[in-house]
């Protein structure tokens, strides 16, 4: 039986897809020249791992699905070229009796392990595993950080950087870096490993001496590569050419954005550069458009809160406004909302800027082109019949008046705002121009937020704290289960930073009849939130305090990334 129809008959068997699914992108390979596995991802939509799982299976070799805690032998990388590894994604993992066990991506690449078997001297063995991880594996092995550096200087002079930075693509695999010249590699490289190390921003920071790299990993910078001086024209010029950027402009800030590949992930990138003393300076926002939008229960909603939250996001109109700085996770949480709203039985639009995650059967509109606002397009959004709107931000008075007259008229409407806590979004849509009445009548609630760093599971230990440190987040020794709070040591797995990951602290306030009251009084948001807190709103700080008790932070992270609250002596701890 051929190998194809091994291959069909498994993919059939899992429901991946049907056989005339199958025939068709089995003739779309033979027409264009593509693999049968390049086919069935590229163009079918199934995932890598499936495909190669079932590829497996047909040619009764292993499968992994990640090389985490793989290593390459050294026979390998003293033998085969880190060119020929790269270029053919290949790379040994370990031994099976006389036999090199060798990673590949492609079922079809036999050439690639008869020339490794020929290079070690040994027989080699396929192991099936998705592009990215031996990418990544490679990259490890090879120290590749040193290496391509010193390529962009050593194969080219100041010119041919240039002429070759100018070279780009449209949606180009940053792991694909064979016979790519070596500043295409060398910032191929660098969004590669900010995406395998989860960055959801890469700053290229020109000094006096030197261009630094630093990535933004669960909230925080760290400083990556040092790229010189000599390079950085270079560099930056890729970037640029890469967001359809003006490479002759140094002088004026712009704007930029690009697609890229990573296997078989898409990654949008949102770039702005500004002109500095030393050079320009560079930021690039990272948008996995294949990552997996959360559900409310993993987002870090206590108990009490989640129970209310989901009741509020099942009301037939109003508005929920979610609360925070950049980067505090408001689009996760309305997205999860969302999630949990998309039935067929609804009409669910969102406007935004830009689209973070693709969400099936949602219609999701991008603004800023053409003169589309929010404003904008919400004046057209209502005329779709819709039942559920999510609006990107509330920025200006239009919006908002026209976000009210939706939640009055039988929609219930979701949006952020950039505010300190939750009592604050209140003042601020009375302060942008919404009348008391109207702000009282159709605000449901405010959930404020910040994202905290989660302690590193493979390095988590156990202290007792200072009652001082204590105190500041408003517990006592006699809050901690055992007498105990955690930390991480710091390790390989976390970087030695002794976190990995993030959760998020909330604070949810529920426009009752009391609070209902003071918005139509035009109170304060500190009166505001003085008589929530009285009404038994857990606030920032207390709901952090809650976390640092269960062991999920630290003390440090909540003092961080809250504020005092205003009214001393009321944290509105809940029970722990």
């Amino acid at each position: 039986m051929p190998l194809g129809q091994d291959v069909a008959e498994i993919l059939v068997s899992t429901g991946a897809l049907d056989e005339r699914r199958f025939e068709e992108l089995s003739r779309f390979a033979g027409d264009t020249g593509m693999t049968l596995k390049e086919s069935l991802v590229q163009q079918g939509g199934i995932e890598e791992t499936s495909v190669l799982e079932a590829f497996a299976k047909a040619l009764g070799v292993e499968f992994r699905a990640e090389l985490s805690k793989a290593s390459v032998p050294r026979e390998f990388l003293e033998k085969v070229p880190i060119a020929f590894a790269r270029g053919h994604n290949c790379a040994a993992i370990g031994r099976h009796s006389s036999a090199f066990l060798v990673a590949i991506s492609d079922p079809a690449d036999i050439f690639s392990l008869d020339n490794v078997a020929l290079a070690l001297g040994a027989p080699a063995m396929a192991v099936l595993v998705p592009r990215s991880e031996v990418a990544g594996l490679i990259d490890r092995a090879y120290h590749e950080k040193r290496d391509i550096v010193e390529e962009a200087i050593d194969e080219l002079g100041a010119e041919g950087l240039i002429d070759s930075a100018a070279l780009a693509s449209r949606s180009e695999d940053v792991l694909d870096v064979a016979h790519k010249p070596p500043i295409i590699r060398l910032v191929n490289l660098i969004m590669s490993r900010a995406l395998r190390q989860r960055a959801s921003d890469i700053h290229l920071q020109p000094y006096e001496d030197r261009l630094q790299v630093r990535y933004r990993i669960d909230g925080i910078l760290y400083d990556r590569l040092v790229i010189p001086k000599s390079v950085q024209e270079a560099v930056i010029s890729r970037v640029k050419v890469m967001g359809r950027m003006d490479i002759a402009e140094k002088r004026l800030p712009q704007d930029g954005r690009a697609s890229v590949k990573v296997a078989d992930r898409e990654v949008d990138l949102r770039i702005s550069s500004v002109p500095t003393a030393h050079g320009e300076r560079i930021v690039l926002r990272l948008l996995d458009k294949g990552a997996r939008a959360y559900v409310l229960e993993e987002l870090g909603l206590s108990h009490e809160d989640l129970v209310r939250f989901e009741k509020l996001i099942n009301y037939p109109h109003g508005i929920v406004l979610v609360t925070g700085p950049t980067g505090s996770g408001k689009s996760t949480t309305l997205y999860a909302a969302l999630g949990e709203l998309n039935r067929s039985e609804k009409n669910v639009i969102t406007i935004e800027d830009p689209i973070e995650y693709q969400l099936r059967g949602v219609s999701q509109i991008q603004v800023g082109g053409k003169g589309l606002t929010f404003a904008t397009g919400l004046r057209h959004v209502l005329r779709q019949d819709p039942d559920v709107i999510m609006v990107g931000e509330i920025r200006d008075d239009e919006t908002a008046r026209i976000s009210v007259q939706a939640a009055l008229t039988g929609h219930l409407v979701f949006s952020t705002l950039h505010t300190n806590d939750a009592a604050g979004s209140i003042t601020r849509l009375l302060d942008i121009g919404v009348e008391p009445y109207l702000a009282a009548s159709s605000v449901l609630a405010v959930m404020a937020q910040r994202l905290v760093r989660t302690i590193c599971p493979s390095c988590r230990e156990a202290y007792r704290p200072e009652t001082e440190a204590l105190s500041e987040i408003g517990l006592t020794p006699a809050d901690l289960p055992e007498g105990v709070v955690y930390r991480g040591k710091g390790c390989g797995e976390c970087m030695d930073t002794g976190y990995w990951g993030r959760t998020g602290m909330y604070e949810l306030l529920m426009v009752d009849e009391a609070v209902r009251q003071r918005i139509l009084e035009r109170q304060s948001a500190s009166i505001i939130k003085a008589e929530a807190i009285r009404r038994g709103l857990v606030t920032l700080r207390a709901d952090g305090a809650n976390k640092v008790a269960r062991g999920l932070t630290t003390i440090d992270e909540v003092m961080r990334q809250t504020q005092m609250d205003e009214i001393e002596g009321s944290t509105g701890i809940g029970e722990l």
